[in-house]
């Protein structure tokens, strides 16, 4: 009695989400697979669980009954976490994350993203995974070998995804994109960003980082019109904190990986 239904929600979603961790670790012991738990570092852990847990409390808040956004956030979330250590299972997750965002984005007409995704990083990101098999840091299957591009590599990527950009602002014209500049600017950023992850470059993850800003900005304005797209917002709010950590751990990887070459 006296106390307010949405906090005593969010409270017991939250101890659904800790029941879940604590059967999935009940299990991955039972299953003599410790090292999975000590695989990522105390602040990762923090960092997977509380971006689940901040998306999950505004989905709460909000009363989102759009179960696609919460699962695709969750998806994206877990799939960054892996790839900041360098670990394909990252990639996988994100082909998962691709393909429901792709259906989110038709609801609001975003064609841009719908073509971003489903056509252009869907397709990479498959590469991406042949590439990452074929390329493990001295056999270690968790952890991909990372390469330093040339300053001739990385202009190539950025004139090639301004190329692209420029023929789609034609398409998403024709099509009525809502928000056609930062749509635009969105194809720019993911391409950057999917096609340095395929060369293996640290530097995959500001330009994801970058593409986040983008997207919070897009979506931000999408929830003007319907609050239900807030959740995308928070979605995209958690990847750039993800995507920021993701290149300051490829950055330390990168240098052990020097020194033991």
């Amino acid at each position: 009695e006296g106390l307010n239904p949405l906090s005593v929600a969010i409270t017991l979603q939250i101890f659904d989400i800790l029941k879940v961790l604590n059967k999935l670790a009940n299990m991955v012991e039972l299953l003599g697979m410790k090292k999975i738990l000590k695989y990522f570092s105390i602040f990762e852990w923090c960092l997977w669980i509380g971006s689940i847990i901040t998306v999950v409390i505004f989905f709460v808040v909000l009363q989102n009954k759009e179960w696609l956004y919460l699962v695709t956030t969750i998806a994206g979330v877990t799939s960054l976490i892996f790839l900041a250590k360098g670990n394909l299972v990252g990639l996988i997750l994100s082909t998962i994350f691709s393909i429901f965002y792709t259906i989110v984005s038709i609801t609001y007409r975003y064609y841009s993203e719908v073509i971003t995704y489903c056509f252009m990083t869907l397709p990479i990101t498959i590469i991406s995974l042949i590439q990452w098999i074929k390329n493990p840091y001295k056999g270690n299957k968790n952890e991909v070998e990372i390469v330093e591009l040339k300053k001739d590599q990385y202009a190539n990527i950025i004139v090639a995804g301004a190329g692209i950009s420029i023929v789609f602002y034609f398409v998403l014209t024709w099509l009525n994109v809502p928000n056609l500049i930062f749509s635009t600017i969105s194809i720019f950023t993911s391409f950057v960003a999917a096609y340095l992850s395929l060369k293996r470059s640290r530097f995959y993850a500001i330009a994801y980082a970058i593409n986040d800003i983008v997207l919070i900005i897009l979506w931000a304005l999408a929830t003007v019109k319907d609050l239900s797209y807030l959740a995308i917002v928070i979605c995209f709010v958690s990847f750039f904190v993800n995507d920021v950590y993701a290149f300051i751990n490829w950055t330390k990887l990168y240098k052990k990986q020097r020194k033991g070459l």
